[in-house]
């Protein structure tokens, strides 16, 4: 399926707009305990395991968006928009939110 954060296709005409379709996905706490307790692969300021999680977070996200659009008999999502959060009692949590608009394309 095709995934785009522009709101056109280049060469591609929109046939009909499905609906906005949206995914989630929290890390939680004790994902934060496991990369931190793992701190020796932080090399240059920056931590190899918590970015592996924060990219299978947002892999679980654009999946759960992509199962929503193709249900509604969409080819491609539009507009995607992608969002980090910190959430729960003292920012435990970390969720990703990805939404865009499921159409069908020509």
């Amino acid at each position: 399926m095709l995934k785009t954060t522009t709101s056109t296709v280049e060469g591609q005409e929109v046939r009909e707009y499905l609906g906005v379709v949206v995914g989630e996905a929290i890390l939680g706490a004790n994902v934060f305990k496991d990369i931190f307790g793992s701190i020796r692969d932080i090399v240059g300021g920056r931590s190899g395991s918590y970015e592996k999680e924060m990219a299978r977070a947002r892999d679980l996200a654009f999946a759960d968006m992509e199962e929503s659009a193709r249900s509604m008999g969409a080819n491609a999502i539009i507009g995607i928009d992608i969002d980090y959060e910190v959430v729960g009692a003292q920012g435990a949590m970390m969720m990703v939110s990805v939404s865009g608009t499921a159409v069908r394309l020509r």
